[in-house]
């Protein structure tokens, strides 16, 4: 039999029940969809965390140390010299405070830092500049902005730049405006400005010490080792006695990505086994209408015979009306699976208050995932049914004992 005659069979087997196949297919529809939703909304508020945290940038080494004494510029020199594996070492030090505009005003979290922070955390320019080290060198009055803070100060990151802006009794000028990712855990209200680390000494906080150091790796270093000889260093420098191991902290953000798409993978793996549940449902739906369609159909199957059609055609139709059942079970299930992912995405970014709403990401290799789901549980479903009416067709034609028959109309 040809593919053309096997797949216009199949399709007129359809139309001949269409509200019978539309409600086995069900289960396949509920399953796919689960695991459509699930597995793009995951992917969205993975891509969107690592977007919101800078985990973007897997060469960066965020380290807290607490010695009983603050830790200083000269720590972070020393620091980069003694570990070979970095290609900077940097720090900031930051203070809540207030910065308004002619018009407006708001609560501010002052971050002061050296411009190899901007390298570190991926920050670019999205109007003006960074400031340079010469900033730095000359304690300038300049201040940077993120985009938030200059959008709703100013209304927009152009109109921002040039400006005066007032942050607690000191005004700096605006030079520069950037994207500093989405925030999380209700910051969204809190905007954020950036002072040259030495202008920030000088007219915030008064001191020239140091509350987060980021590490910036060479090429190919192995972020593991980095981070163990970075430990081990800072428990040396500081003569920080053993057993107080919460005094340093040192986190490879390649080692936060992968425990995210660790914690990410098992929520994933669990909604695909409640979801395959549904599947099995789905899968046993399919062979329950096949086996009555093998039933109803006998005449058809027994005039296809006396036609000319082999048991092996008689399969072949049975097993592509399955898999055809199935694989549209499967595209409705994976455009309702994209809509519950969309309308679960805007919920998801209300409760992780992040700025900017989830998208959904559906990858080619879920979409091959599916398509394979949905072939298998066709062939695995339909084969008994399909080679049940192939059988039937040598049953009849047999001169079976009494026995026989009555055994065979029980299977």
């Amino acid at each position: 039999m040809r593919l053309r005659d096997l797949l216009h069979e199949t399709l007129s087997a359809f139309n001949a029940n269409r509200a019978r196949s539309l409600l086995t297919v069900l289960g396949i529809v509920i399953g796919i969809s689960a695991v459509i939703a699930m597995t793009a909304l995951i992917d969205g508020i993975k891509y969107s965390l690592v977007g919101s945290l800078g985990l973007n940038q897997s060469r960066m080494v965020s380290i807290y140390a607490w010695p009983d004494r603050g830790v200083t510029q000269q720590d972070l020199d020393q620091l980069a010299m003694s570990v070979p594996g970095y290609e900077f070492v940097t720090g900031i030090d930051s203070s809540a405070g207030r910065i308004d505009s002619i018009e407006k005003q708001f609560d501010t979290q002052i971050i002061g830092c050296q411009p190899e922070y901007f390298t570190a955390m991926g920050f670019k320019a999205s109007a003006g500049s960074l400031f340079s080290q010469s900033d730095v060198d000359n304690v300038a009055k300049n201040v940077v902005l993120d985009r938030v803070a200059a959008e709703k100060l100013y209304g927009n990151e152009k109109d921002a730049i040039g400006k005066t802006v007032r942050i607690d009794d000191n005004t700096y000028t605006v030079i520069g405006v950037c994207d500093s990712g989405q925030r999380m855990g209700g910051g969204n209200d809190t905007l954020l400005c950036y002072l040259p680390y030495s202008t920030f000494t000088t007219r915030v906080s008064g001191t020239k010490t140091i509350s987060q150091i980021f590490g910036y790796a060479r090429e190919n270093v192995d972020m593991k080792s980095l981070a163990d000889q970075t430990k081990a260093w800072l428990f040396d420098w500081f003569a920080i006695p053993e057993g107080e191991d919460d005094r340093v902290y040192v986190m490879t953000l390649s080692s936060i990505i992968d425990q995210l798409n660790s914690t990410m993978a098992s929520f994933q793996i669990l909604v695909t086994a409640i979801a395959s549940i549904s599947l099995l449902v789905g899968g046993i739906g399919i062979m329950n209408m096949m086996l009555t369609n093998v039933t109803e159909r006998i005449r058809e199957i027994g005039l296809r015979k006396a036609l000319g059609a082999r048991a092996a055609d008689i399969t072949k139709q049975f097993l592509c009306e399955s898999i055809l059942l199935c694989i549209s079970g499967g595209v409705i299930g994976v455009a309702l699976g994209y809509a519950g992912a969309l309308a679960l995405a805007g919920s998801a970014s209300t409760l992780m208050h992040l700025e900017t709403a989830i998208t959904p990401i559906i990858t080619p290799s879920i979409v091959a995932v599916t398509s394979g789901i949905c072939i298998g549980i066709g062939l695995v479903f339909g084969w008994w049914p399909a080679r049940r009416a192939a059988l039937r067709l040598i049953i009849k034609n047999r001169a079976e004992p009494d026995w026989f028959r009555f055994l065979w109309s029980k299977w």
